[in-house]
């Protein structure tokens, strides 16, 4: 059963644009997002997006172009707010960009700030995690740390965006990959179309 929330990381790994859209739509879906940000991301959205992310007075509309009052930033040192305990019921996690590192972190048990706990919760108690990694080429510790995240429950899906929908944009090359994120969510999606599916008139 759906509890109506989400939890969402954002590390520092390149693809900004991916959280970015990907929060605009989970938003939509979940009643709650539960949004933890590495000091890197916020680099990254400025270098990527030209978008100034200020954690003192965080406001949505800075990031997502509007206000959404269910999205909660949590601080990624504090160990005493909800996505740290298992007691805290939702319907998984979602990091995205994933960096390696992050990965390598989880992989191996080391849950050294809120991101990384938060996920090692998912895994512990069942629910879903999905890890959006960005990086090449990947050496083999890489690889590996993607094969274990998955041999203990996780979901990976790589940022490697769709073109066969000729897409025009550099927003539409993007949700490509996040409908795919919302698909293995379970949420359904009107941003990409089943392949070869056809309306009926």
């Amino acid at each position: 059963m759906s509890t109506g929330r989400l939890v969402v990381g954002v590390t520092g790994a390149s693809g900004a644009i991916y959280a970015q859209r990907f929060l605009r739509h989970a938003a939509k879906a979940y009643g709650e997002v539960h949004l933890i940000l590495s000091a890197q991301a916020i680099d990254v959205a400025l270098t990527e997006l030209g978008i100034v992310i200020d954690k003192e007075r965080f406001s949505t509309a800075d990031w997502l172009g509007e206000e959404l009052k269910n999205v909660t930033l949590c601080d990624e040192k504090d160990y005493f707010t909800p996505p740290a305990s298992g007691s805290f019921l939702n319907d998984g996690m979602v990091i995205v960009p994933c960096s390696m590192g992050t990965a390598g972190r989880i992989a191996n048990g080391v849950s050294d700030n809120l991101m990384t706990r938060a996920a090692d919760v998912c895994l512990k108690e069942g629910r879903k995690l999905i890890v959006v990694p960005r990086e090449m080429p990947m050496n083999l510790i890489m690889l590996r740390n993607l094969t274990t995240l998955a041999e203990a429950g996780a979901t990976v899906i790589p940022a490697c965006p769709a073109w066969y929908h000729r897409p025009t944009t550099l927003e539409e090359l993007a949700d490509s990959v996040v409908a795919r994120i919302l698909q293995n969510l379970g949420v359904r999606q009107k941003l990409f179309g089943e392949w070869m599916k056809t309306e009926k008139g």
